[in-house]
């Protein structure tokens, strides 16, 4: 690749509009992408095959250093439910209440934040982490609770139970609700299991770290404590791949802090299949103690195990996500 070094160029404003145009690519989408646009800039044929994941690394490093003045930047992560290497162009300065308010009203940014109340407090307690929620449990919350005032920036309420400015603190109908939440998976920012779980995208992970780790973690002091000194954490990272885990699996001591993917479960205990053992604090590492939509279900998977075959991606044709249900556990 004749450009890796050279400066900021056309080919990588072309390459910008493919991300403005889909807010998540795979790697092997990317390839024939960025092939096409340095055939045509380079004025000599450039397979997709010739394109490999260091010589991405060193056009996006390009690409990212001009980005970095709008604040934007193109991350990479891997997905929760196959471990697909996965890229977005995310913000990275603006919060999630501002990209929100750009495209929906007070009413539905107070929803949202309520949405990710359950998904994170609610539902994703000490005894199931499934941070996730259903479509029935989303329309419950259509309407704000009487009087309640929410904590964050991105709810309807402020700490001193004030409306949002230009809100009128009705809420929404259970149609505008479900509407909201159909936007959210279309807008990437949720995606749907086929088992009709709503939870955050891999792109709204990237995006929301921060975020999400700074409004529904307590620092030690400031809430119950929950391991060593540690708070009250309600977002983790795995133990493996240090990426946020919504979708895995945690370890059957309560009081432990290690989670880990399902995929890095497997990579993890490889080595020692007949001794698996939780990294931090010993304890069985069961494979049956799940985070995600399996802790709601208790769903482990038994006696449905895929055969040998080519991987798919965790996104499915209809627009919903394999939620992991048929993945072997590597028990």
């Amino acid at each position: 690749m004749a450009d890796e070094e050279d400066a900021y160029n056309n080919s990588h404003r072309a390459f910008l509009q493919a991300f403005l145009a889909r807010s998540v690519l795979t790697f092997d989408e990317i390839k024939p992408i960025l092939a096409a646009i340095l055939s045509v800039h380079d004025r000599r044929p450039t397979l997709a095959n010739d394109i490999t994941a260091p010589d991405l690394s060193a056009y996006l490093a390009t690409l990212n250093a001009r980005l970095g003045a709008m604040d934007l930047e193109i991350r990479s992560a891997r997905s929760q439910h196959d471990r697909t290497q996965l890229y977005a162009l995310v913000n990275t300065a603006s919060d999630a209440p501002t990209q929100l308010a750009t495209t929906h009203s007070p009413d539905e940014i107070a929803f949202v934040k309520r949405v990710l109340d359950a998904m994170f407090e609610t539902h994703n307690t000490r005894s199931k982490e499934v941070m996730a929620v259903t479509g029935m449990q989303a329309a419950r919350l259509a309407k704000p609770p009487a009087g309640a005032g929410a904590r964050g920036s991105l709810g309807g309420d402020g700490e001193d139970g004030a409306q949002t400015q230009g809100s009128a603190g009705h809420g929404l109908t259970i149609a505008q609700a479900e509407r909201v939440m159909a936007d959210m998976v279309a807008e990437g920012w949720f995606e749907k299991s086929r088992a009709g779980y709503f939870s955050l995208s891999p792109r709204a992970l990237m995006e929301l770290r921060g975020w999400l780790k700074d409004m529904y973690n307590e620092p030690a002091g400031e809430g119950e404590g929950e391991g060593e000194g540690e708070g009250l954490v309600r977002v983790r990272d795995c133990e493996a791949c240090r990426e946020i885990v919504t979708v895995g699996q945690r370890c059957s001591n309560r009081d432990c802090p290690c989670r880990l993917h399902n995929i890095c479960t497997q990579h993890f205990f490889r080595s020692q299949p007949n001794n698996r053992r939780c990294p931090r604090c010993k304890a069985e590492w069961t494979g049956w103690d799940f985070v995600g939509e399996k802790a709601a279900t208790g769903d482990g998977g038994a006696g449905r195990r895929t055969t040998a075959g080519p991987s798919r991606s965790a996104t499915l044709t209809n627009g919903e996500v394999d939620s992991g249900e048929d993945e072997e556990d590597d028990e």
